[in-house]
């Protein structure tokens, strides 16, 4: 998905994956509320057909973060549980309920000239979120920023890598089921700390 980020060139490869999300932003800020959460549901659908597979995946952070003497507390955080994947699935469903915040207008006012003078809420672009190890905010956090149409670049904890990397290829999955630039969803693919910094530089 970010096979950019296996070479040598670090730098480079962030900023293939954030120029990705850019361009595929363009399209996401002027898709209609019911493209959207069309895709919002094809991703539940896609999350629920890969439990298994996700899950699978989840043990190997859990197995890896239980030989690297990660606590009780983290290790819980990190699981992907039966109820933890429901959670993500019915979040994603809540998320395409919820009534499109793009164009909404607030705080409307009249000028003693007449002019009407209110905010309007538009798209940002792209979004990069940086968040701990707990693998269901993959699915919260590119939810949230497609409903209101921006792409996202997302960078969860390194524990969480593979369980990460897996949720991640449903996501974009469903994004292209519904027929949207799959690139509006990418994954810093690296535990690499470096890439963040990296993530960060990217201004324009």
């Amino acid at each position: 998905m970010t096979s950019a980020l296996a070479t040598d060139d670090l730098a480079a490869g962030v900023r293939a994956i954030a120029s990705a999300a850019r361009e595929a932003g363009r399209e996401v800020a002027r898709l209609p509320s019911a493209r959207k959460d069309a895709a919002l549901t094809a991703m539940a659908d896609a999350i629920d057909a890969a439990r298994g597979d996700l899950q699978h995946e989840n043990e190997r952070d859990v197995d890896a973060g239980r030989a690297k003497g990660l606590e009780a507390a983290m290790l819980d955080r990190l699981r992907l549980t039966d109820q933890t994947v429901d959670q993500m699935i019915a979040g994603l469903h809540q998320i395409a309920a919820l009534p499109d915040p793009v164009g909404a207008i607030s705080d409307l006012t009249t000028r003693p000239n007449g002019l009407r003078v209110g905010k309007m809420r538009i798209p940002l672009g792209v979004i990069a979120i940086v968040y701990e190890s707990r693998p269901n905010v993959t699915a919260d956090a590119a939810a949230l920023c497609l409903k209101a149409g921006n792409a996202v670049v997302l960078r969860g904890g390194s524990e969480a890598i593979h369980s990460n990397r897996a949720i991640a290829a449903r996501l974009r999955a469903g994004l292209e089921a519904a027929s949207i630039a799959p690139g509006a969803i990418q994954l810093v693919d690296t535990t690499d700390r470096r890439a963040v910094h990296e993530l960060l530089r990217q201004d324009d």
